[in-house]
Formats: C-alpha cells, sequence, structure tokens
C-alpha cells in the first residue's frame, strides 16, 4: 500500500515548510488525496503561501488535529495551483470535511482568495 492510499482516511497532515532562513515550521492542515498529489486548500494570506513561494520543498506527516506527528515524514515539492484546480480543491476539501469547512471559509474570509497548492511526494 502506498503512502497516498494510506492517508486518504486521515483527517489531518503536518506540513513543514521553510521560512527564509530555512528554519522549519510545522503546521497541521487537512488535505485531499488527487492523482498522485496531495492538495491543501488555504488563503493567500497564511504563512504556508508565503513560505511555500520562497521554498517548495516540504516534508509532510500524518498527525494529529493538534499537530502531534503520528508517522514517518516525507519529503515532496509543493506547487502553487491556478484558479481552474484551486476551485476543484476546494468542493473536494468541502465534501471531505462538511460543516467544519464551512465554519473554516467564514472564520478565515479576511485572509484573501482560496489558495490550494498540490504536493508530489519525491
Amino acid at each position: 500500500m502506498s503512502f497516498l492510499d494510506e492517508i486518504k482516511s486521515q483527517k489531518y497532515i503536518s506540513l513543514e515548510s521553510y521560512r527564509k532562513n530555512s528554519e522549519p515550521a510545522r503546521t497541521p492542515v487537512w488535505f485531499v488525496v488527487e492523482g498522485d498529489s496531495i492538495v491543501i486548500v488555504t488563503r493567500e494570506q497564511t504563512g504556508k503561501v508565503k513560505r511555500i513561494r520562497n521554498n517548495q520543498q516540504v516534508k509532510i506527516a500524518t498527525c494529529t488535529m493538534k499537530g502531534k506527528v503520528t508517522g514517518e515524514w516525507y519529503p515532496g515539492v509543493a506547487n502553487i495551483m491556478g484558479d481552474e484546480q484551486t476551485a476543484r480543491a476546494v468542493k473536494q476539501r468541502d465534501k471531505k470535511y462538511g460543516f467544519f469547512a464551512t465554519v473554516a471559509k467564514l472564520a478565515t474570509r479576511n485572509k484573501g482568495k482560496f489558495v490550494a497548492f498540490g504536493i508530489k511526494i519525491s
């Protein structure tokens, strides 16, 4: 069983992205699996987006809602997706997380438009 097959049933992954000074920043995030990519939806004014625009190298691992890592770390490369792909990813995320995704949309609407990025495990 591949890592992507393993994590489909999980709710959270820990995303490790890197600041300009190369210091890691870990964030528990929701995700969906699309093809051979792990897709994360967030808002454009978040630290995750800023860090990934500066450095596409990331690591991911399964984790709890509070960010406690529960699995192995996997290195990957993140690429920001276009508007059409982002709209599709938002729908997939909403389907997976339901009511909680709606609440998150309302709570984060002041952080700009949606941005999705796909992570390919290397």
